[in-house]
């Protein structure tokens, strides 16, 4: 099968569209990626992927613009959608495959007005504005958080599931902020630093670039040894030897975390759009496998609380939950 993948803008997005490709090769299929020249788009897919052959188009965000920004970025849009259009027709493109983000509309739409079938999936909790609109004219709607999905899953990397273990008592605990660092979550580790000290408890700290310097200075005067780092690609080995987190909820580290048997005490982004991050993590809460509280909540107490808790039951709980293969389930359902 030739196939199209779309989508993008963040990193979430595109490391679906990575794991997408990645089945789809194993599978002996063609794919090819439609993304934007805005966004990290290039920065994924531009070298060294799977994908045979990779384009960018002009594009940027509608619903954020205000005027003639907007009517500017439908126009992009529009030009793209035209693109799109030959670009699938060349490719003699059999379905199109979009993982959401303002970078998967001119290949969404272009397969519709080709009569390609559509599929999708959601990564948050709460729809994304694009998907909800193409959703009754997809074939197939994907999403981990609706029970209605034929796929329950989230694509997510073998390292994640080949390093998973049952979790018991916390012995090390990983503070993730992502790639820019999260203030809120780099305080609280800072303020319960001592005691996971006095109780034996290592840390490990991904602190971002533009915080790193504030958070290392501030373990130094505390006199507490830390693995910590700025930014580092090695999250899964770091993730294996992590007993608890703490982190943002974005979907893939939600899932990440998850797919490991590692649980979490997410702590969402505020500004993110529709609160999705909350959301996300309210799900986990709704199950029984992790927790969740706001910012401005008091994780302090909510965190020394964790640590006196067994986790096995929510460990476990966790490594049922993720089904391994479902980026290969779902292209294994682009013929059902």
């Amino acid at each position: 099968m030739k196939l199209c993948i779309t989508g993008g803008g963040t990193g979430g997005h595109l490391m679906i569209a990575q794991s997408l490709v990645e089945a789809a090769a194993s599978e002996g299929h063609e794919a090819i990626f439609i993304g934007s020249t805005s966004g990290q788009d290039r920065k994924y897919f531009e070298e060294h992927s799977a994908f045979s052959h990779v384009y960018f188009l002009e594009t940027t965000g509608v619903v954020n613009q205000r005027g003639f920004g907007k009517l500017k970025a439908l126009w992009r849009v529009f030009r793209a959608f035209l693109a799109s259009r030959a670009i699938l027709k060349k490719h003699h493109i059999e379905a199109t495959y979009s993982v959401g983000g303002f970078s998967a509309a001119p290949a969404s739409f272009a397969s519709l007005s080709c009569g390609i079938p559509l599929f999708i999936h959601e990564q948050n909790a709460v729809e994304g504005r694009l998907n909800s609109l193409l959703k009754p004219f997809a074939k197939r709607f994907i999403s981990a958080y609706d029970a209605s999905s034929p796929i329950k899953g989230y694509p997510v990397k073998d390292v994640f599931f080949k390093t998973a273990r049952v979790r018991s008592k916390i012995k090390t605990i990983i503070f993730l902020g992502g790639s820019q660092g999260a203030k809120a979550i780099n305080d609280l580790a800072l303020s319960v630093a001592k005691e996971l000290q006095e109780q034996g408890i290592h840390i490990i700290h991904q602190a971002g670039e533009r915080d790193f310097e504030r958070v290392k200075k501030a373990y130094g005067e505390l006199e507490v040894e830390v693995e910590i780092y700025s930014f580092t690609k090695e999250i899964p080995s770091l993730m294996a030897k992590a007993d608890l987190a703490v982190s943002r909820s974005g979907a893939s580290t939600l899932w990440e975390l998850c797919a490991n048997g590692l649980p979490a005490l997410f702590v969402p982004f505020p500004h993110a759009a529709a609160d999705h991050q909350y959301h996300n993590a309210r799900f986990i809460v709704a199950h029984d496998l992790g927790w969740c509280e706001r910012e401005g909540g008091d994780l302090r107490t909510i965190l020394l609380s964790i640590l006196g808790q067994d986790l096995e039951q929510k460990s476990k709980a966790l490594v049922a939950y993720c089904a391994k293969d479902a980026a290969h389930e779902m292209i294994k359902d682009l013929n059902a």
